[in-house]
């Protein structure tokens, strides 16, 4: 088929793949971590730890990495627009269930389908988008969707608190799903259908041979735990300071903290900086930057003052961002062949670390302190480093 037709910017079909990748973004990011603010409010109403409460995200986060590890092989059995598809409206039905689910255990459990299904999603976005998309306008489209991922976290979260704190856990939970919902049938309405991309069969022995590849690569398996570590550091930051923010010295409302999640902006600022910063400085030394960095906002969180846990919260996501996107950039450079294995492993290390270390510091910080709670992360990103400061560009 014609290069050409590919879409360029300004044609119809451009604008549906950008408004529509966007919505898809939102959808997936929103639904994925709607329990995050709300795990106080969780945990009162079940009468459980943050520890358990926690699992709540985290199953999710498990089901997203299972389902990135189960798409790395069969996503390209499937129609890319059909994939999508189902991931969107699939994902939105489990968060409407998600309302009337009586026990805890159940949602968790709903929680890790739910993160499965929506895997879909991520698992071929960026694919469709180099596919589907002119050369000259593929940057714009894949900054849509990586912008639909942030404000999805980012209001996803305000929303669920403002919406909690209203008219409780449950309807802020129904009226995600219902919104979720409504974005994945607009998906499926305007979204355009593949043109350069047929469905094929999977060569199993040959994604076998590419992972055990980097799975034996010093150089890949360092940047796969310092996105784990990372990650984990960051969402245990997330999950427990609403707790940190509502006992005292602080005592904010519900309102005021859902507000605290105005510091995902700063995610966008982190990635944009990574690119200018990448056409002077090496890789290495920009992730080794955004590590310390990340070190000097965690420290930042153990003050009593709000303002500077603010702008240690502001620090904190910058440079986590930062340097999320330079290992990523480097795991698919470093790759020369089996770049989606590649990075579907970089993916599958990332949610782990936010599921195991998220839910895991939320039994530290019950058992002892946030001082505790703090320290134990700066040893994680400390660790990070350390392995950077080994990799060589």
């Amino acid at each position: 088929m014609d290069l050409s037709e590919k879409a360029e910017k300004g044609s119809p079909r451009f604008r549906y793949i950008k408004l529509c990748i966007f919505f898809s973004g939102l959808s997936v990011f929103a639904q994925l971590y709607l329990f995050q603010p709300m795990l106080p409010t969780v945990a009162e109403y079940f009468r459980t730890t943050a520890g358990d409460s926690s699992l709540l995200v985290s199953s999710s986060t498990i089901g997203m990495a299972a389902g990135l590890l189960f798409f790395a092989f069969k996503a390209d059995s499937y129609s890319r627009k059909s994939l999508m598809t189902f991931s969107l409206v699939s994902s939105a039905i489990l968060t409407i269930i998600s309302a009337w689910i009586p026990s805890l255990s159940m949602l968790i459990a709903t929680g890790m389908l739910k993160g499965f299904v929506v895997s879909g999603v991520s698992a071929v976005a960026l694919a469709y988008l180099t596919e589907e998309v002119h050369l000259s306008v593929v940057g714009l489209a894949i900054s849509m969707y990586l912008s639909g991922n942030t404000i999805g976290g980012m209001s996803g979260r305000i929303l669920a608190t403002i919406l909690a704190g209203e008219f409780g856990w449950r309807n802020a939970v129904l009226i995600i799903g219902i919104e979720s919902l409504i974005l994945g049938l607009i998906f499926w309405k305007l979204f355009p259908r593949s043109k350069f991309f047929r469905p094929q069969k999977t060569d199993y022995s040959l994604k076998l041979k590419q992972m055990r590849s980097f799975f034996t690569d010093p150089y890949m398996l360092r940047l796969y735990f310092i996105a784990a570590l990372l990650m984990g550091s960051f969402v245990s930051v997330y999950n427990y300071l609403t707790f940190r923010l509502e006992a005292q010295p602080f005592s904010l409302s519900h309102f005021v903290i859902a507000f605290i999640f105005l510091m995902y902006i700063f995610g966008v600022f982190g990635t944009m900086i990574t690119s200018r910063l990448s056409k002077r400085l090496s890789s290495n030394m920009i992730l080794k930057g955004s590590v310390l960095f990340m070190l000097s906002g965690a420290i930042l969180l153990l003050s009593e003052n709000i303002y500077i846990v603010i702008f240690g919260l502001g620090i904190f996501t910058l440079s986590f961002f930062a340097a999320h996107t330079m290992a990523s950039q480097m795991t698919a450079i470093h790759a020369k062949q089996g770049k989606s294995s590649a990075t579907s492993i970089y993916w599958l290390f990332y949610y782990f670390g936010s599921s195991i270390l998220g839910s895991g510091t939320g039994y530290l910080l019950h058992a002892f302190s946030w001082t505790i709670f703090i320290l134990f992360l700066l040893f994680a990103i400390g660790i990070s480093f350390a392995l950077a400061a080994k990799n060589r560009d």
